[in-house]
């Protein structure tokens, strides 16, 4: 198997010297593999977004419970991490990645002839074990290759792809609902996976070494796991990551629900006002490039969540309201998604850095907390309406409470600076 010996310099490895910074022709070639993987979940979380309303009437379902589907993907991705993550740390970052693949090739396959709703749901969650494998690597080989701001900055990158996923996904599958059910969106995405299957095998090669990996034992696993959740700076700009993540999955599961049958979008135009928040993230995601070359990755995540939580309050006023309309909606909307696009990159980044030695377990960490509290929210912007009120309340709700628990961090690093002086 093929090695890429190109770490960042900065970069700890498990007693090996430091390998020089990839080159730049290599760099990119490593962001387009990364962002050919990163883009397997959110393409298999929105493509079938604006299918929602379809499905629930052809299954004889309500409309929280066809959330539900997305639920049980968004679970599917939590937990397959956690087993991913650290079977990547052990056996390397190629086998779990094709085999998470072909589980997601047979779930898609199985979600296209599901008979009604609970099958649905959990050929769902099965979706989303498989596309948990192709995140979780991305989320190691950065860290293996990268540290400090050159992770950041290449997280920034692939954001892009991120970015660009939920403004093709509901849009391909706007377009698949013009010729056919919402089945064949579930074939397009088993097309996909056998496409990122090509790519695992032939264009990423091994980035962990064997002798950087970790035992294939039940107990180092275990102290590993206990090692990350007893850092308590690392459970909180997990967390932080995740909040942030909540205010996007708030936006993935009420918008199909919002703009079609509370502002009576059809399924095109959803897609593009849908798209239209997934182009905010992307262009700020982008600048935080630029903005990495004057501040540190912490001080943006602390400004971009303010500035979240701001938005939100005028978001959740508007549509508490109703303000402005549509328009009314999604402007604040877009801020807060504006906002997010810079959290996203930055503190899974600081999250990552402490603790190289580990990093496929701390990406499934990452991921497990992430997508575990998209699935709590999913289902809660159902619970609470499905109306712009109850999404707007989600998602200044999670930015708040972002923004305060690394308030908490970054209070607790100045005491301790002080202490010390």
């Amino acid at each position: 198997m093929d090695r890429v010996a190109v770490r960042n310099p900065q970069a700890p490895s498990a007693g090996g010297p430091p390998t020089p910074e990839p080159a730049r022709a290599e760099r990119i070639r490593v962001i387009l593999v990364l962002g050919a993987l990163i883009a397997l979940g959110p393409l298999t979380i929105d493509m079938y977004l604006p299918a929602l309303p379809a499905i629930g009437e052809d299954l004889g379902a309500s409309s929280s419970t066809v959330q539900l589907t997305l639920t049980g993907t968004l679970l599917g991705l939590g937990l397959g991490q956690l087993l991913v993550g650290p079977l990547s740390d052990a056996v390397g970052r190629r086998l779990p990645l094709v085999a998470g693949t072909l589980l997601h090739i047979a779930a898609s396959v199985l979600c296209l002839i599901a008979p009604n709703i609970a099958v649905l749901g959990v050929f769902r969650t099965l979706q989303g074990v498989g596309a948990a494998a192709a995140m979780v690597v991305a989320l190691a080989v950065v860290r293996d290759l990268f540290s400090g701001n050159a992770a950041a900055t290449v997280l920034s990158r692939l954001m892009l792809v991120m970015g660009a996923a939920p403004i093709l996904a509901p849009t391909l599958g706007g377009a698949i609902l013009l010729t056919g059910s919402w089945r064949g969106v579930f074939g397009a995405l088993a097309v996909l996976g056998v496409l990122l299957l090509v790519v695992a095998v032939f264009a990423l090669k091994e980035t962990l070494p064997a002798e950087h990996r970790r035992p294939r034992e039940v107990r180092p696993v275990l102290r590993t796991y206990r090692m990350l959740l007893t850092d308590r700076e690392f459970v909180v700009l997990a967390l932080v990551a995740a909040l942030g993540m909540s205010a996007l999955f708030s936006y993935i599961s009420g918008s199909s629900f919002v703009l079609q049958e509370q502002f009576g979008l059809n399924q095109q135009e959803f897609a593009l006002v849908f798209g239209a928040g997934a182009v905010a993230i992307i262009a700020a995601s982008q600048f935080n490039v630029v903005l990495l070359r004057r501040f540190s990755p912490r001080r943006i995540v602390v400004g971009a969540l303010a500035a979240a939580t701001v938005s939100g309050l005028v978001l959740t006023a508007f549509a508490v309201g109703g303000i402005g309309g549509l328009t009314g909606f999604v402007v604040p909307l877009w801020f807060v998604m504006a906002a997010v696009g810079f959290v996203l990159p930055n503190a899974p980044a600081l999250a990552l850095s402490r603790h190289g030695e580990a990093a496929g377990t701390a990406a499934a960490v990452l991921g497990a907390v992430q997508f575990g509290l998209g699935a709590l929210v999913a289902p809660l912007v159902g619970v609470l309406g499905n109306d712009g009120p109850a999404m707007a309340i989600t998602m200044t709700a999670g930015a708040a409470i972002g923004f305060a628990a690394l308030a908490t961090v970054v209070r607790r690093g100045r005491r301790q600076v002080a202490v010390a002086v």
